[in-house]
């Protein structure tokens, strides 16, 4: 399987350079306006290593794969990377790719600071190999679920495709409503269309519908729909994934696209290097940063204090993990084992639910915290 060549300028061949491998959705169907914020934090996070004198003296550079959303080619990527000598890899959105290329870095002992994926099993087994950064879907997704409750919602409909992870986040979702007198239905879209979304809906006298599908099909005919049936004017949709966050929703959607809460994994308010790092992400972007772009600079911090105090030995990157203490945007970040967790894990990244206000679909308003 061929992957495409990294962007010009990340890669070099002397062997002078401090090599980090990152993976990032950039083409569909993955979801690329992810891909682009998690690589503009990486890319943000080497910059400013390089120009505090970079790993040892020795600059570091990334050398990036684009992955598509496809395992088999994430995978594929993972030994590539680990064939041109980097320290560690990096990177990824999708769980379900990042749960490949975990497996394959754990395989070859290779280090992996999985950057913004949630799927609890990211590994089958545990591993010393792999870390990450972001919270565990179990984690943010009760968050939400207790959000629901407190919002007044007990009777929630879930519209999901076929996904190792959309189950997995339904599962979360009964297991934490269940015993607190909440309902989940769960309406297949591989068998609905929108507009029988609605009719379900008002069968079952659901009072939310949360969206575990992708974007933008069938997340935004799905909305469309709902917003334009008049029998379902007190229904709430929900987007636990983070659909939203991203300018490329509220373009799709307008006015339609508001009021939809979902999870981001940013505190209240940044402090002073969140704020920092901030403007000069919404620089690179050209548009406000989501909390994506925070985790691929909070990456690259991690793995730059792990190399300069470890160096690039993969084993003693690997060993280094219990004994990270790095200041990062959203706040100080250490790994431990956490029950049912696989990978060393950040427990926890602060947890917002947001959504878009209707009044100004460009702000966000903090609905809960966890």
């Amino acid at each position: 399987m061929n992957t495409p060549p990294s962007p010009p300028g990340v890669e070099r061949t002397d062997g002078s350079a401090v090599r980090i491998g990152a993976l990032v959705p950039l083409t569909r169907p993955g979801w690329a306006e992810a891909g682009r914020h998690l690589l503009a934090g990486l890319e943000l996070g080497v910059r400013e290593v390089n120009d505090t004198g970079g790993i040892a003296g020795r600059p570091l550079e990334l050398v990036v794969r684009d992955t598509a959303a496809d395992p088999r080619r994430a995978a594929a990527a993972v030994d590539e990377v680990a064939g041109l000598g980097v320290a560690a890899l990096a990177g990824e959105y999708h769980s379900v790719v990042a749960r490949a290329a975990a497996a394959r870095a754990d395989a070859l002992g290779l280090p992996f600071l999985c950057s913004s994926a949630v799927l609890d099993a990211l590994t089958e087994q545990p591993t010393e190999w792999v870390a990450r950064l972001a919270p565990a879907q179990s984690h943010g997704w009760k968050i939400y679920a207790d959000f629901l409750l407190g919002a007044g919602h007990s009777r929630i409909a879930v519209a999901a495709q076929p996904s190792v992870y959309w189950a997995s986040g339904t599962r979360v979702l009964r297991d934490h409503l269940a015993p607190r007198g909440g309902t989940v239905i769960e309406l297949d879209m591989g068998a609905l269309s929108p507009t029988s979304v609605c009719d379900e809906l008002v069968g079952h006298r659901a009072t939310a519908l949360l969206l575990l599908v992708g974007h933008p099909e069938p997340a935004v005919p799905i909305v469309r729909a709902v917003r334009r049936d008049p029998r379902l004017a007190e229904v709430m949709i929900g987007a636990p994934a983070g659909q939203p966050e991203f300018a490329g929703w509220a373009m799709s959607l307008g006015d339609d696209g508001a009021a939809i809460p979902f999870l981001r994994y940013l505190p209240e308010r940044l402090g002073p290097l969140g704020a920092r790092v901030g403007t000069a992400l919404r620089e690179r972007l050209a548009e406000a940063p989501s909390f994506v772009a925070f985790e691929g600079y909070d990456t690259v911090a991690v793995l730059a204090d792990v190399l300069r105090s470890h160096g690039v030995d993969r084993a003693r990157i690997a060993e280094s993990w219990p004994r990270v203490t790095v200041e990062g945007t959203r706040g100080r970040i250490r790994f431990s084992r956490t029950p049912d967790i696989s990978v060393w894990q950040w427990a926890w990244a602060p947890v917002q639910v947001v959504d878009r206000d209707p009044a100004e679909p460009e702000r966000f308003r903090i609905l809960h915290t966890g």
